[in-house]
């Protein structure tokens, strides 16, 4: 029961969800300050946005994800008809894959054998091997839960500067505030980045500092169309 209960964290859906977050938010920042608004206005658009685009986020990676599991389980019962109905098909399936996998006669019988004497291994056999597809993923709900935890922890991020500025009182320093703004966003690309290269085993600096460009390149556009607009209208 306590397994069953216990919650599982998706790195690639927190990753997900926290670079999303820091983009979309810094680029409300960049968007504001390019159109040079107020503090307040930075903070209002970016809660806003905290909370809505967040649900929005883990909303759509639940139903992406279900929809996933239950296009898996779809294919694994037409699998299991077809080896209930057309087994001699099916084998004949298994033995198509091992032969170009390099087995030979007696050796590839036997595989064949072993591999169709058991009804799952044989089921999730042809589910990988014919299909491409691995079933027991990911809950959706866990899923969903690790992308809104990544998106709002790190969608603070940019804010928190203004947030500090307002509470001292501080509001007319927009330029400071944007600066410790744009040094924690770059921060907090590069740290997620280098996690992700950590994780997958590639070049932490490589990944973090491509996570860096993908976040700047972002928050750089919606500045200047922030700027542009502001400049069009006035």
């Amino acid at each position: 029961m306590i397994n069953k209960l216990k919650m599982k964290w998706f790195f690639d859906d927190f990753v997900y969800g926290s670079i999303d977050g820091a983009v979309t938010t810094f680029a409300i920042v960049a968007g504001v300050m390019g159109a040079g608004l107020s503090p307040g206005i930075i903070l209002i658009l970016g809660f806003a946005n905290l909370f809505a685009d967040g649900f929005s986020m883990a909303a759509a990676n639940f139903q992406a994800s279900r929809a996933r599991n239950e296009y898996i389980e779809m294919k694994r019962k037409q699998k299991e008809w077809k080896m209930d109905h057309q087994k001699d098909q099916e084998k004949d399936e298994v033995r198509d894959i091992y032969r170009k996998k390099g087995f030979k006669d007696e050796l590839l019988e036997e595989v064949v054998r072993t591999i169709t004497s058991r009804r799952k291994v044989w089921a999730d056999t042809m589910m990988k091997e014919e299909l491409g597809l691995i079933s027991g993923g990911k809950r959706p709900i866990y899923s969903s839960i690790s992308t809104f935890v990544g998106f709002n922890l790190i969608e603070l991020i940019p804010l928190i500067p203004f947030m500090l500025f307002v509470l001292i009182g501080n509001t007319t320093n927009h330029d400071g505030a944007f600066t410790y703004s744009i040094m924690l966003v770059a921060s907090a690309f590069f740290t997620v980045g280098f996690i992700k290269g950590k994780i997958v085993k590639k070049s932490k600096t490589l990944s973090g500092l491509f996570t860096l460009m993908i976040g700047g390149i972002a928050a750089m556009v919606a500045y200047l169309i922030g700027y542009g607009l502001n400049f069009l209208i006035n």
